[in-house]
Order: C-alpha cells, then structure tokens, then sequence
C-alpha cells in the first residue's frame, strides 16, 4: 500500500522531503527570511485593494503591520470558486487569520494573507458550487466560463447575478438570513470586474474583519514585484523541473505516490498569448516554445518588462514564487498542498529562499441540529459516517435489536473459537495446519461479509421508513464528497445566519472539527 506523505507529515513525518516538521511553530518565527521590500509589497496591496473596493480600514491597519520592518506573513490561497467554492476555502482563510493573530507581537507583528489563485486556467474546477437549503434539498449552480482563460481574466457577466438570485430563489431559507446574503453578495458584484475579483471581495467581506488581506497575484502591482523571479527562473528554465522529478523519484522509492512530474522539456512557467489562452512553456535548450509558437528568451524577458501578469508559475514554482515575494512564516496547506511541498524542498534555493513551515488547515465538518442530534442517537461521529454510512446507521439498528448475530462481538468469539480449533486440529496432525489455517481466514472473511450485507439491509430498510441514512448522506457527503470539499460555506450562513461563521473565528488554529451549529 502507498504511503500517505500528507497523513505522515500531519503525524510528525516525512521530514525527509519537507524542510520543517509540522509543529515547529518556534524554529519558524525564529528564522530571518531575505530581505524583502516590505514597504513596497503594502503599497503594491494598497493599490490592488483600492481597485478591488475593499480599501478600509481594517485593511489600512493590516498594511501598516505588514509594512513593519520585521513584519512576517501566514499565507494560504486557492482557487477562486463560486460564492468561495468548498467551505475548506474559508476555513483556509479562517486558520491564517487564527494563525496570525495567536503569532502576532507588536514588535514582530504577523499579517495574515489570502492569495488569490487568479492565474489559474482550469475554469472547470471552479465553475460550480452546491448549497443545502433549510428544506434539506441540494442545489448545484454551475456558470458558463470560458476555458483555457486564467480566471482573473474572465470579466463578470450579468446573467451569471441573476443565476445566483434564481438559486436564493429558489432555496428554503430564513427570510432575514437570505436578505443579509444578498447584501452580502450585492457588495461582491456591484463593482464587477473578474471572476476571482467576486471571490477575493466575497473572501475580504467574510474574512477581513478577522485580519485577512486579499491578494490578486495578476494585479500589475504585484506582478511587477514578482517580475524578478520570473526571469530569475527563464535563465535555468529545466533546473526547478529537474528538482521536481528528482523529489518524484525519491519519493516512489520511499513509497509514496508524487503528485508532480515534469515531463523532459517542461518548464515551470505558462505564458499568457495573445488569444488570452494560457499555455505551458517548454524549452529545448535553445529556445522557448508553446503549443502554437517559439520564442526567444530575450522576447520572454520584454514581455516581463511590458506585462508582468503573462507570464506566470506553474504548480512547482507558485509556492516559491509566493514566498520570494512574501516574508513569509508559515503556509496552511490542504493535504494536496502538502504533497506537492515535499517535492518542492530543493526549488526554493534557485530563488535564495528555503521551504517555509507549511501548517495543515483547520479542517471542520459543520453539524446542523438535526444532524448533531442524528449522531447522538447513533453514537457516531460525522468522520465515521463519512467513511462507511450505511455501516454506522446498520450497526445502531443492529445494537437497538439486539441483532448480535451483527455484532463485532460476535465475530470476535467467532474469530477466537477458530483459533483454538485450528490449534487443536494442529496438534493432532502438523500436516493439516495449513488447510485448518485458510479454513479458518475464508470462514471469517465470510462471515464478515455477511454481517457487512446485513448491516446495510437493515439501514436501507430503516432509510426507506425514516429517511435518516439519505440525510446524513446529503449533509456530510453531498454528492457523495466529504462535507467541507464540496458544500459551499454561504450555505451555512443563509440557514444560520453569522453564527457559524462568528464560531469559525473562534477556534483553535488547525484543529480538525466536528461543530454543532446552534
């Protein structure tokens, strides 16, 4: 079985492929990161956030600690989702700003910082997004994005308001809760402008009142500090792609799947073209091509001078591109994020940084009252639901009637009284001990598959009365994916209105959570 590099390092291990171990919060904060300009990085965020709308005054205070000399950074980012995509794009958010805030001192203050991921061109992953109204029914939007366009290009489109009105429509909610989230969401699109613009306003409205600052990496503020890095990486453009490989390799040695390969003539760079499509560059030691046309590195290197934002980092490069530009302390990381890490240890010394801590996001299920009492009921926990539902719900049906033929219990005396036969027929005659032996694991490997059909009998028959097994179904794995990697974090706040996300703000930084709503 493959190792989990993501399960290991939450656990303490991997330290073979990740500079830090998760944990080492001190020997992070005690590190001095290169020189950044910092005082240029909090102008560049001014300038984005007065053009996003979002320039108040908590974001006023939050550059003025950023702009501290010994300032320090907790980032995290993602994709620019529908209405924030998966409630984990919120809680990511939640935890820097929890982060930050139990790191911050005055004379080192910590900042909190949402990266925006505008440059990203999989319009697919972030078209859609699913809501559960009061009335327990699932509502899935999905808009018409163009594809092969980094989001932050995509402008806005009218209708796309009202197919977001039409849903809140549509969907069995509170009438003051609907009305604070159309105001809420009224801020996000009065201004226009892109699709991960939307995002980024919605993300500052939830969240930047907690000590979040937003960051759009296309903005020409910040992609004209970025600009040094990028060309930094067109003079080896093969060397942080060999790095990459070279940490697949050892990886699969140790065990584990890579989740990054470079294939030969791949850099880590995409170049935006002059059809707005966003194209990864290869180069085969002389020139730099894409799918439709070469280049010369001195044409790569005018395109930095003249638009910065075109030429953006592939998934190997982004991280370090984020920590060059940022001073940063820690990053909180998804377990996908994590596993890309540990093949990136060796590629921040091309751009004389080192790995920053990277720190496992807060992780929460949200448990609405008639779920948090379902559960009571069963004995269970959301985790166990989630990983065999219809073995949760059979198993408290089978222990409400006294089904012990169901039991684990029985299975176990079962288990046991074979072991005492297979040795007693052994000592009669060695020569049988292996018969006795794959008598005995097929009976019970059975046996087993018996009481797993009959659990689920018992669960279905119990759904078709009650509809219990089709509830915790569509709250904890709508769609059939954990709660949090698909159920959007609006859908929450239009049932509940703030508490949930007033409860949010409350927690302990990367703690892993089942929440009662009240």
């Amino acid at each position: 079985m493959a190792r989990n590099v993501a399960a290991e390092y939450q656990q303490g291990g991997a330290a073979e492929f990740l500079r830090l171990p998760h944990g080492a919060l001190e020997q992070a904060r005690a590190e001095t990161r290169p020189d950044v300009d910092r005082g240029a990085l909090a102008q560049a965020l001014r300038a984005y956030h007065h053009d996003l709308g979002t320039l108040d005054g908590n974001v006023e205070v939050l550059l003025a600690r950023l702009a501290h000399p010994a300032s320090r950074v907790v980032v995290t980012g993602q994709q620019a989702g529908l209405l924030t995509g998966p409630a984990y794009s919120v809680h990511k958010g939640a935890d820097a700003a929890l982060l930050a805030r139990t790191l911050s001192q005055e004379d080192a203050p910590v900042v909190a910082v949402y990266w925006v991921a505008s440059q990203d061109h999989d319009a697919a992953e972030v078209a859609s997004t699913t809501l559960l109204d009061r009335d327990e029914r699932l509502h899935r939007l999905t808009l018409d994005l163009p594809q092969g366009l980094p989001v932050g290009r995509i402008p806005w489109h009218t209708e796309w308001t009202a197919q977001i009105h039409a849903l809140l429509d549509h969907s069995d909610a509170p009438a003051e809760h609907v009305a604070a989230l159309r105001s809420r969401l009224e801020r996000a699109l009065a201004a226009g402008g892109s699709y991960a613009d939307v995002f980024a306003r919605l993300i500052h409205g939830l969240l930047g009142p907690a000590g979040l600052l937003v960051l759009d990496p296309l903005h020409p503020a910040l992609a004209a500090l970025m600009a040094p890095t990028l060309a930094r990486e067109l003079e080896q453009p093969l060397e942080s792609s060999a790095r990459i490989e070279a940490a697949a390799h050892a990886l699969e040695e140790a065990g584990f799947v890579p989740q990054l390969r470079r294939p030969a003539g791949a850099t880590n760079l995409f170049l935006e073209e002059d059809d707005g499509q966003r194209r990864l560059l290869r180069f085969d030691g002389r020139q730099f091509s894409t799918e439709t046309r070469s280049y010369t590195r001195r044409e790569l290197h005018v395109c930095l001078q003249t638009d910065p934002s075109k030429l953006t980092p592939a998934a190997g490069l982004r991280p370090v591109v984020q920590d060059v530009l940022l001073p940063t302390l820690a990053f909180v990381v998804g377990p996908g994020e994590i596993a890309y890490g540990a093949q990136l240890r060796d590629v921040y010394p091309l751009h004389a940084v080192q790995q920053p801590l990277l720190w496992p996001r807060l992780s929460v299920t949200w448990l609405e009252p008639n779920v948090a009492r379902l559960l009571r009921r069963l004995n269970a926990t959301a985790a166990q639901v989630q990983a065999d539902p219809d073995g949760v719900l059979g198993r408290a049906l089978a222990t409400e009637r006294q089904a012990s033929a169901l039991s684990a219990a029985r299975l176990e005396g079962l288990h046991t009284e074979l072991d005492a036969l297979t040795r007693e027929i052994a000592a009669l005659d060695p020569t049988l001990v292996g018969a006795a032996a794959r008598t005995r694991t097929r009976t019970l490997t059975r046996i087993a598959h018996l009481q797993t059909l009959g659990l689920r009998a018992l669960a279905r028959a119990e759904n078709e009365r009650s509809g219990q097994l089709s509830r915790l179904k569509t709250h904890l794995l709508p769609g059939g994916v954990p709660q949090e990697r698909e159920m959007n974090f609006l859908s929450f706040l239009l049932k509940h209105g703030d508490a949930p996300l007033d409860l949010l703000l409350q927690q302990t930084p990367g703690a892993r959570l089942e929440l009662p709503i009240p």
